[in-house]
């Protein structure tokens, strides 16, 4: 992991502004699987998880099988499940949107209503490590917004995840993966049934099928490697040091960044990194591709830094600077709030934006799974209100058919009003 100074400029671009590249290749092997899944079906999905997979039919775990294996799992690691479970309901219920009504004129009311999505697919990565987490983030903001079938997928049926999938209440479960299993999820085969919505973190391949599906079935957004950038000048080295660490070591092309205008700081940071490091693994990796200390003139730029990179992780020492950080998927702040333990236990998402996309939004919430629509009823008094104005809006946009269907209504003023209560 290297030192920059803030004043070299290309250093610090390459740095914090570099993004994950299109590679064209994968988006065009994608496409053909994508392709290939939509216009055949089942015929093309067993295929694909045969070859890439290793699965054969049945894809679908039945619940007693998933109970059986999960039983597997230390009674440690269940409680540990469960404490995690019971922190992200709790967090999920409070972000379901509200209905409410308003009356913006008398005789006219508008009302917000919040319908759960009917079913959702929830992907589960299943490479390097079984992430029994990213289900337990997808799934139980899906069960606190009300969808009425939650569906997982996941290449490997690791007793650990299927614990989560009992646990975050999962109706059905699927060992399949990879852009075959989002284009199922998108499309719908005789096996897997079309979802609403397809919500979780994924490989280049998974990110590519999600991208391509997207016009046909909604997703979450688009998930690159993880991100983490550590604002701070008086953090401890060593802390500092094991929290790049953990985020490097998801993928050999996460991005691990401290800035900060302490020099001192940035160099007890890189001593503790080698002392830290393993010896192989993807953080290494990670860190010597994408990690780096930039130190700034001051404070100030080292936040502007920050919003500029709008990071998935963010991490700052105090409330007064976390109040500057408004571009993140999610921030924490002070010595003890450690983004490992947001990974699993605090109770906030960890499914979040990545590759300036925190710019625009944050995390997988109970939000992401519902619809939010408005019921509009007016009144025959509250139309005659408010029809002139929309009359003269028409006409001034050259909508003569919008203008007449308002204006018939007032030309027939003793027309009987029907109950809409």
């Amino acid at each position: 992991m290297k030192i920059v100074d803030s004043s070299n400029t290309r250093a610090v671009n390459a740095l914090i502004d570099r993004r994950p590249g299109r590679d064209p290749g994968v988006y065009r092997r994608v496409a053909r699987i994508v392709e290939r899944v939509r216009r055949d079906g089942d015929r093309a999905l067993v295929e694909y998880a045969k070859r890439f997979d290793g699965r054969v039919p049945p894809l679908e775990l039945p619940r007693q099988e998933i109970e059986a294996r999960a039983s597997a799992v230390t009674r440690e690691v269940r409680t540990a499940l469960r404490t995690a479970a019971r922190n992200i309901r709790r967090v999920a219920r409070r972000q379901v949107p509200r209905e409410w009504s308003v009356s913006t004129a008398p005789g006219v009311t508008i009302t917000q209503r919040v319908l759960p999505l009917d079913r959702v697919g929830c992907y589960v990565p299943g490479g390097r490590y079984p992430l029994p987490s990213s289900l337990l983030m997808s799934a139980i903001p899906a069960r606190a917004a009300g969808v009425k079938q939650v569906i997982a997928i996941c290449p490997t049926a690791d007793p650990v995840v299927l614990a989560a999938a009992h646990e975050a209440g999962v109706d059905r479960f699927f060992q399949v993966g990879g852009a075959h299993g989002v284009a199922a999820l998108a499309y719908g085969t005789r096996t897997i049934p079309r979802v609403d919505k397809i919500v979780g973190p994924g490989s280049a391949y998974v990110a590519a099928a999600k991208q391509l599906v997207s016009g046909d079935c909604a997703i979450d957004f688009f998930a690159g490697p993880s991100e983490i950038a550590i604002v701070s000048t008086e953090g401890r080295p060593d802390w500092i040091a094991a929290d790049l660490i953990a985020q490097a070591e998801h993928d050999p092309h996460a991005r691990a960044l401290l800035i900060t205008p302490a020099r001192a700081l940035a160099r007890a940071v890189v001593r503790e990194i080698g002392k830290q490091l393993p010896a192989h693994g993807p953080a290494r990796l990670a860190l010597a591709r994408n990690g780096g200390a930039i130190v700034t003139a001051s404070l100030d730029e080292a936040i502007v830094l920050a919003q500029r990179l709008a990071p998935e992780h963010l991490v700052c020492d105090s409330l007064a600077v976390s109040r500057r950080l408004t571009r993140a998927g999610t921030v924490f702040v002070g010595d003890f709030s450690a983004q490992a333990a947001g990974d699993y236990v605090t109770g906030s998402n960890h499914i979040l934006p990545t590759a300036g996309s925190a710019a625009a939004r944050g995390g997988l919430s109970a939000a992401d799974f519902v619809r939010v629509s408005t019921l509009q009823r007016v009144s025959g008094s509250g139309f005659r209100r408010i029809a002139p104005a929309g009359i003269a809006l028409a006409e001034a946009e050259g909508l003569s058919g919008h203008a007449q269907s308002l204006r018939v209504r007032l030309q027939q003023p003793g027309a009987t009003e029907r109950d809409n209560d």
